[in-house]
């Protein structure tokens, strides 16, 4: 079968993704393959993890962009980082995030400003997504909490403060230099 000749289900797509030497996302209707990144993308999402993994208590953990999370609209993202707070079948390729964190390009920018927003604010256990920039040290957070409204931070000395998940860490702590 060939995925992207009609429109799949969500349990389609992952069926056939899981068979794929490729990761695809799903935009609700067909898979959408994954481009690579650059090193000073792959550079912030590991100083994320680092910063998360030093500052996070159980029963949350922090995950890289490897694991799934099934959207609102049955859509299907590999967000770059991941927090969850619960359960996790460690034979599992699907993650239920609590916090999800996106690190911006210039060609992704609109895509996880208007589209992800959308998806993870309609997924009830979403409660923090954060987008960094990929080119200096500034980014944003939209909360449930807050409305979905976006709080900005911007310089090395910001502090990303997420009390979802009890952190605090500097923006310098995920921009070096």
């Amino acid at each position: 079968m060939n995925a992207a000749q009609r429109a799949l289900t969500t349990e389609e797509f992952l069926a056939w993704e899981r068979s794929q030497p490729d990761r695809y996302e799903f935009d609700g209707t067909q898979p959408v393959a994954m481009t690579g990144g650059t090193p000073a993308h792959a550079g912030i999402a590991a100083a994320v993890i680092a910063a998360l993994f030093n500052r996070l208590r159980p029963p949350c953990r922090v995950f890289t962009g490897d694991l799934k999370v099934l959207t609102a609209g049955g859509r299907v993202r590999y967000p770059d980082v991941t927090v969850a707070c619960g359960p996790v079948d460690a034979d599992g390729d699907v993650i239920v995030p609590v916090v999800v964190f996106e690190v911006m390009s210039p060609s992704s920018a609109l895509t996880d400003r208007r589209v992800k927003l959308a998806e993870y604010a309609g997924t009830a256990s979403i409660m923090a997504y954060v987008l960094l920039d990929q080119q200096r040290p500034e980014g944003s957070v939209f909360r449930r909490a807050g409305d979905w409204r976006e709080e900005r931070m911007q310089g090395a000395g910001a502090v990303l403060a997420l009390p979802e998940i009890g952190v605090e860490m500097p923006l310098a702590a995920i921009y070096p230099g």
